[in-house]
């Protein structure tokens, strides 16, 4: 007998292989589509965009939901079928505050944003970005106001990204944050200048760069049976099923880390999403739990593993043989210290970990005013340059080393930033309880082999897919709730080391 949980599986199963197709233009439109193809492709994303929509906030679908949780109400809580209907009902709440014309508005302004913004950027000039980022803020407040705030406007856009996140709650843990890491920044700088690391901005030919990228991504557990990777202006992941997951990376001949670092990175996405449950595709289940939980991958795999002293013991040698006699009198103790060493710098993707907080605070802070209206698009050059004196002691000297870097904004994506600090703090409490459950994960970095800290987060984490909450995966797995004292201690006693 067809029940009608049934039907509902059915008919999301519609409705997410659409979004599927629209996250293959989008992946398109930003690593191979034609310049000129910007205006057609942002036509197709806003009826596609708009198409889903219709399909998601239907009266059918409200029904079936409906009928569903009816269904289920017996159910053990976490169960499959119970979790999955939870998870429908969160997302039809959301989506059905929003009228068609407006995603199909929002889709269409961000399919041409991207373009604006890659030649903006590299003409460094903040002006002609401004009038379609002024879109994207109204847009954004519009939504907004839409979805409900009891607070501040940008709470509902967190919510987006880091579902329950309040303004309120982000500032009273970067303010925790800030306390200890401010003072241990100073402190590290101050102490020494830091290691020389000249050696690592020697030209290092870009595509010996991209093989050596790929053996790491291969070590690490990436599928290249179910994904790929390619290049792009911006680093980014984009997962269409776990059967097909794609990376991108950026290549700069004479840095020989930032390509690897956004590599390692988008790989602890990417194996996210590869690892997420198969027999749950095309529900509400097979997707991840949150930004903040998703970022907290991404960011344990390029900073507790890919720069620890134990990865590099290991692939330095690699690293050797790929670029010849480039970098033969570098030692192990020399180059770790140069992966790690502490520069205050503009860029946020190329920023050390001590520092790279700092990055996200300043967004943040812009974000949060600009949503409200207390801060103008036109303002934000010279807040974020003040922004930049006052955390980092330092001014960018164009837009594109300043407000103009990140394609976040022109994504149409405020309120993501703060969920890569609420990573970084996740990151250590899951690393550190990973390293309880099963000790030798260091030793076995240390041979280049990683199956047990990928088994470790893909039975603990990845397994579940949507089935938990923020609060409730972070409760289950380390036994407490999301706390900032193990990323700080893992911070402290790194640096202090160095």
């Amino acid at each position: 007998m067809v029940t009608k949980l049934d039907e509902f599986k059915g008919e999301w199963a519609r409705i997410s292989r659409l979004e599927q197709a629209i996250a293959v233009l989008n992946w398109d439109m930003e690593t191979f589509m034609p310049e000129e193809g910007v205006t057609p492709r942002s036509e197709q994303l806003a009826l596609l965009s708009e198409l889903a929509h219709e399909w998601l906030t239907s009266e059918k679908m409200a029904r079936l939901i409906e009928d569903s949780e009816k269904e289920v109400e017996d159910d053990d809580y976490f169960s499959h079928d119970a979790a999955m209907v939870r998870a429908a009902r969160r997302i039809y709440n959301k989506k059905a505050r929003l009228p068609h014309e407006l995603v199909s508005r929002f889709a269409r302004t961000i399919a041409k944003s991207n373009s604006v913004w890659i030649r903006a950027r590299a003409d460094s000039d903040f002006p002609s970005f401004a009038p379609i980022l002024s879109e994207i803020v109204d847009l954004n407040r519009e939504q907004a106001d839409l979805l409900g705030h009891e607070g501040e406007r940008y709470d509902a856009l967190l919510d987006l990204y880091e579902p329950g996140l309040k303004t309120a709650e982000t500032e009273r843990i970067f303010t925790e944050l800030k306390k200890d890491l401010i003072p241990l920044v100073r402190e590290t700088i101050s102490r020494h200048s830091g290691p020389d690391d000249a050696f690592l901005n020697q030209k290092f030919p870009v595509d010996r760069q991209e093989a050596f990228g790929m053996e790491v991504l291969r070590d690490l557990g990436f599928d290249f049976r179910r994904g790929r990777q390619d290049r792009s202006a911006h680093p980014f992941t984009t997962s269409f099923t776990p059967y097909d997951v794609r990376i991108t990376t950026r290549f700069f001949e004479n840095d020989l880390l930032s390509a690897l670092f956004s590599t390692i990175h988008e790989a602890g996405h990417a194996l996210y999403d590869q690892g997420l449950p198969l027999d749950m595709m095309d529900t509400p289940l097979c997707q991840p739990i949150s930004l903040g939980v998703h970022e907290s991958q991404s960011r344990l795999w390029e900073n507790l593993v890919g720069r620890s002293r134990g990865f590099w013991n290991h692939y330095l040698p690699l690293l050797k043989r790929n670029f010849p006699g480039q970098l033969d009198h570098v030692d192990g103790e020399t180059f770790y210290r140069a992966v790690n060493r502490v520069r205050p710098g503009l860029i946020r993707v190329e920023s050390d970990e001590l520092t790279y907080n700092l990055h996200i605070f300043i967004r943040f802070e812009i974000e949060k005013e600009l949503v409200a209206g207390r801060l103008s698009v036109n303002d934000i050059p010279e807040i974020w340059n003040e922004s930049y004196r006052d955390y980092l002691g330092m001014i960018p000297p164009d837009d594109a080393r300043g407000c103009l870097q990140d394609i976040h904004w022109a994504h149409g994506a405020i309120g993501y930033f703060p969920t890569y600090t609420i990573g970084n703090i996740l990151s250590a409490q899951l690393y550190r309880k990973a390293l309880d459950d099963r000790p030798a994960i260091q030793s076995e970095i240390e041979t280049g082999r990683f199956a047990l800290l990928l088994g470790w987060l893909r039975e603990n984490v990845h397994v579940h897919g949507a089935r938990y909450t923020f609060a409730e995966i972070v409760k289950t797995i380390t036994g407490n709730d999301l706390i900032v004292k193990p990323y700080f201690e893992y911070l402290a006693d790194k640096y202090r080391g160095i």
